[in-house]
C-alpha cells in the first residue's frame, strides 16, 4: 500500500493559525508590560500649572513665586498619582506592574530636583530653579517613556525632549520671567500633551 500524500492545504492552514497565535501572544505580552498614560492626568496637572502662574503673577504674591510653585508641584504630583491609580478597568495597579515601573522611572530625576531645590534655596540661587525643574522633569519623562505603550511612546518622548530643551533655554531667561517660564512648561505644555495623549488613546 502506498502512503497517502500530505495535504499541503492543511499544513499551510495549521502554520498560519500557529503564526497568528504566536503574534497574538507576543502582542499580549508587550501590552501587559506597557503603561497607557491617561491624558486627563496631563490636563489636570496643566490646569494646576496655569492656576499657579495666575496666582504668582498677582503683585502682592509675586515675591513668593517659588513657594507658590512648590505648593503647585506637590498638588500636581498628588493629582497625577491619583488619576494614574484610577485605572482599574485597564488592569493597572499603581503598586505593581507597568504603572509601578512608570512611576519608579520618574523618581530618580524628580528626587534630584527636590534635593537641588533645597540646595539652591539655601545658597540663594533660586534663579536657577526654573531651568533645573524643567530640565530634570524632561529627563524624568524621557526615562519613563520607555515604560509606555508603543502608540504613546513617541509622543511622551517628544514631550520629555521639549521639556529638556525648554529647561536649557530657561537658564538664559531673566528672573522677571520665571513665573511665566514655569507656566508655559508645567501649565501650557502639560495641557497640550494631555489633550494629544487623550486623543491618541481614544483613536487606538
Amino acid at each position: 500500500m502506498s502512503n497517502p500524500r500530505p495535504n499541503n492545504t492543511n499544513t499551510v492552514a495549521i502554520d498560519s493559525h500557529a503564526l497568528g497565535t504566536l503574534n497574538y501572544i507576543r502582542a499580549s505580552i508587550e501590552a501587559a508590560g506597557a503603561f497607557a498614560v491617561p491624558g486627563i492626568a496631563g490636563i489636570a496637572m496643566g490646569v494646576v500649572g496655569v492656576i499657579a502662574t495666575l496666582v504668582a503673577s498677582l503683585p502682592p504674591l509675586s515675591s513668593y513665586w517659588l513657594e507658590i510653585w512648590l505648593i503647585a508641584a506637590m498638588a500636581a504630583s498628588g493629582i497625577g498619582v491619583v488619576l494614574v491609580a484610577r485605572q482599574p478597568a485597564r488592569g493597572f495597579m499603581l503598586y505593581r506592574g507597568p504603572a509601578r515601573k512608570f512611576v519608579l522611572s520618574l523618581c530618580p530625576a524628580l528626587l534630584a530636583g527636590a534635593v537641588l531645590t533645597g540646595v539652591f534655596w539655601q545658597e540663594g540661587l533660586t534663579t536657577l530653579v526654573p531651568g533645573m525643574w524643567l530640565l530634570l522633569y524632561g529627563c524624568a519623562v524621557l526615562s519613563a517613556s520607555m515604560m509606555t505603550s508603543a502608540k504613546m511612546m513617541r509622543l511622551i518622548m517628544l514631550m520629555g525632549a521639549l521639556f529638556v530643551v525648554y529647561g536649557l533655554i530657561a537658564f538664559q531667561l531673566p528672573p522677571r520671567w520665571h513665573n511665566y517660564t514655569l507656566g508655559m512648561g508645567f501649565g501650557a505644555m502639560h495641557l497640550l500633551f494631555g489633550i494629544l495623549i487623550g486623543r491618541t488613546d481614544r483613536v487606538h
